[in-house]
């Protein structure tokens, strides 16, 4: 995506917010609002100090939205994350205690630090935006957004993510290490003060939700569902794959790119807009044979070559 696209209006407004704290990572900020738009979740994957915290803090202040962190440890239990039940014996009943998953925006830190057990927690509150305490099921604040980080370094003490956790997230994402110029900026506007301080909220929570209904209703042609899941078949068959993308990956696919037409002012999805997101949302899917690490082959760059070799449709507008 170029770095000077101009946006919708209202979200190309979201995205200078943010941008006031987060130096040079434009299209990080767009991409993160798709997910959000579109109601999934993303995985920011990245080495400790490049802004990922300091990117989901900025996102939640922009909306005026609910944010609460959990900070995953090898002792976290599943109670810890989704809350308990206590009995209180004024009332003579048990009472729900919230757990820190009751918020619009969870930013889950180092999610590969706690045990499978609790990471599985996350799941019923990720596909279908509940959580079930003591065989009571509850719904969660809407819109419910989950921003998950890890180290892909540190494999110590870590438990990484089952396919069945990966595949919740609708987006994995790298922020990367800013250019010589931007780091100069981003030490200038840290030299006094926190930008991060002097963030205003430029949306509500209830606009929020009209946005992600009207991305919902971005109209997709036959002939663009036809090229997803020629791309996601065609992943099946790769020969360095060892699973493909599965039909929730075509899904996740075609909402993540209902939702960037909607941010880019469209409404009716292209096939740019499928492979923009194509490496995105299918390489996490993918799980790529042992031996064609070999030939320096990993999911990235087999997603490169399933859209090199997928047709483009032509189609007119809408």
């Amino acid at each position: 995506m170029p770095i000077d696209e101009v946006l919708l209006p209202p979200l190309e407004q979201v995205v200078r917010n943010i941008e006031r704290v987060i130096v040079g990572k434009r299209n990080v900020i767009v991409l993160s609002l798709t997910a959000l738009l579109a109601k999934g979740h993303v995985l920011l994957e990245d080495v400790p100090g490049v802004g990922k915290t300091m990117l989901v803090r900025a996102l939640a202040k922009s909306f005026s939205a609910e944010l609460k962190r959990i900070q995953f440890t090898p002792d976290l239990l599943p109670s810890d994350v989704i809350g308990v039940s206590v009995y209180n014996p004024k009332e003579r009943q048990f009472e729900y205690k919230p757990g820190p998953i009751v918020a619009h925006i969870v930013l889950a830190d180092e999610i590969n630090r706690t045990s499978p057990k609790t990471q599985s927690a996350l799941l019923e509150a990720m596909e279908e935006g509940n959580v079930t305490v003591d065989g009571v099921t509850r719904a969660l604040p809407q819109p419910f957004f989950v921003m998950a980080t890890q180290n892909p370094i540190e494999y110590e003490g870590t438990y990484p993510l089952p396919e069945a956790q990966l595949d919740r997230f609708l987006l994995k994402l790298r922020m990367g290490y800013p250019s010589a110029e931007e780091e100069v900026d981003m030490l200038s506007r840290l030299e006094h003060s926190s930008p991060l301080e002097d963030i205003a909220p430029v949306m509500t929570v209830e606009e929020l939700r009209s946005l992600q209904r009207k991305a919902a209703d971005v109209h997709v042609s036959d002939t663009v569902k036809r090229y997803i899941v020629e791309l996601v078949q065609q992943s099946r068959q790769h020969e360095a794959v060892y699973l493909g993308v599965s039909p929730r990956g075509s899904v996740a696919l075609m909402k993540a790119a209902q939702a960037y037409a909607f941010i880019h002012g469209r409404d009716f999805v292209i096939p740019d807009d499928v492979q923009q997101l194509a490496p995105y949302v299918l390489a996490h899917r993918l799980l790529i044979r042992p031996e064609a690490k070999w030939d320096k082959l990993d999911a990235e760059t087999v997603i490169g070559q399933l859209i090199a070799r997928t047709p483009v449709p032509v189609q007119g507008r809408r």
